[in-house]
């Protein structure tokens, strides 16, 4: 986590955008981002240089020729002002556009790159802001740009963007990623759930970074997201290169449309909080998921597509609106049906409403499901948090309370999860239980309340209390009166 010194820069660097004109806050990351990436591009020709001098030989691949050594951020940062703020509008920015970087998905999103900084003061100061902030470190470079991505949250406005953190971190421990997985986010947005997925095999699994193949996979072709908005792509991008991805397959695409076909049934493991938008127009939706669940709603429409794009054995963890779980039209109740009857639905994790605010009120729950076109499914759990350590109002300030540790440990012994009754806080479901329900699964439709006995005085005998009362209440008052007299 970002902190202390490195925090404030941050902020102080967030404040000059704003006291500058530009407050926007997506506007804020994209110029941002273009300027790291352009520091990233001098970096590589460093290294680049470096290697070249110790071989003897010639650079290799160089981002920058001969003639074009004043793009470079190590010359720019040292200009005046104005005449910074002409090479960067005039000629940097061009060079982004155009060149072709370093050859990566990174150049790709770069192609519509636009310089927005108005005054060349302000550039200046950004840019020495920014060449003061360590970027040697992964873990450094990481924290840095998930601090500034909070800073959309925090905005409200554009906030729909990104799932919160601990959510993230939770669903992904669940799932377990490993070395040889391949991971898809179709909605990918930030790719918050990419790089908790890279962060944890980093963590837990250090060999697939030392082995040459695994970490080929790892860095080309382990990692894939897709999004429609050129915006959320380059910010995504920009977060895979600085948690230390170098070629993640990070796409422009909208993913229910008929482009995805080409990727059926080809990744092993789906995290996801696909967008709750409602509805959509049918001709622009693949035909494929059309058939399987006939509906215009796009949290259903994810579903099926999350069903199509998984390998069999393939494993899912995503975020639904609660409607999903309960609602009674036929496209509502056949996709539930196929996830329990056709493949193998693995849990319902009922989140609390407040999780997603400030920015929405919206219930969800975390459905969790594998892959299988044969069935398989045997109990399904069912955990019903309430407290996911921070305040469930506007304001989302840290608190004690947090169940989430405890899903993780339960979710990880679920044999003893037969022993608990549907009294507590999770327990199992059996497959004919959810089939006789007509397959709902909303955790209240299963979840038993227990109430404690509460035994009650005749109310004739209160009534007798009261009288008594009255009457001690009226002999003093007589008696006050008779003093007084």
């Amino acid at each position: 986590m970002i902190t202390g010194e490195l925090k404030s820069k941050i902020d102080r660097v967030w404040d000059a955008f704003w006291s500058g004109g530009i407050s926007n806050p997506l506007e804020v990351i994209e110029q941002i981002t273009y300027l790291l990436f352009i520091r990233r591009l001098d970096d590589l020709q460093t290294l680049a240089e470096n290697k070249a001098r110790r071989t003897g030989g010639a650079i290799v691949n160089p981002v920058f020729l001969p003639g074009q050594e004043h793009l470079r951020w190590s010359r720019f940062k040292n200009d005046d002002p104005a005449v910074m703020h002409r090479v960067v509008a005039d000629e940097v920015f061009p060079f982004l556009r155009k060149a072709g970087g370093d050859e990566s998905t990174y150049s790709d999103h770069m192609k519509d790159a636009r310089f927005t900084i108005p005054t060349p003061a302000l550039l200046s100061k950004v840019v020495d802001m920014l060449d003061d902030i360590p970027m040697a470190d992964r873990d450094t470079n990481g924290d840095l740009y998930e601090y500034l991505l909070s800073k959309i949250a925090a905005a409200g406005v554009n906030g729909q963007f990104r799932t919160p953190r601990h959510i993230i971190e939770l669903m992904v421990k669940m799932t377990a990623p490993h070395p040889t997985d391949e991971i898809c986010d179709p909605a990918c947005g930030t790719a918050g759930f990419l790089v908790a997925a890279s962060e944890y095999i980093r963590d837990t699994h250090p060999q697939a970074l030392t082995d040459a193949t695994q970490r080929q996979h790892f860095h080309r072709s382990m990692f894939h997201g897709y999004d429609f908005d050129s915006t959320m792509l380059r910010i995504g991008s920009m977060n895979m290169l600085l948690h230390g991805i170098e070629a993640p397959d990070i796409r422009y695409r909208d993913s229910l449309s008929e482009g995805a076909s080409e990727d059926a049934e080809k990744y092993t493991l789906i995290l996801a909080n696909p967008p709750f938008a409602g509805s959509l127009d049918y001709e622009s939706t693949a035909k494929d998921l059309q058939r399987l669940v006939k509906t215009k709603k796009t949290e259903l429409l994810f579903l099926a597509l999350f069903l199509k794009l998984l390998k069999p054995g393939g494993r899912a963890a995503v975020i639904v609106p609660d409607g999903v779980l309960f609602g009674s039209s036929k496209a509502h109740k056949d996709l539930r049906k196929i996830l329990v009857e056709d493949q193998k639905l693995d849990a319902v994790v009922k989140l609390p409403s407040g999780v997603f605010k400030p920015y929405a009120g919206v219930s969800t729950a975390i459905l969790f499901f594998t892959k299988t076109n044969s069935g398989g499914t045997d109990n399904v759990w069912f955990y019903d948090v309430q407290a996911d350590g921070f305040s469930l109002d506007d304001k989302r300030n840290p608190v004690e309370a947090n169940d989430l540790p405890d899903v993780l440990t339960r979710w990880q012994n679920l044999a003893a999860e037969a022993d608990r009754t549907r009294t507590e806080q999770s327990f199992l479901v059996p497959k004919a239980d959810i089939a006789a329900q007509g397959y709902d699964l909303s955790l209240n439709r299963y979840k038993e309340v227990q109430y404690d006995d509460v035994e009650h005085r005749p109310p004739l005998e209160i009534i007798a209390d009261i009288e008594s009362l009255e009457d001690e209440i009226a002999k003093g008052l007589a008696e006050l009166k008779a003093m007084l007299a």
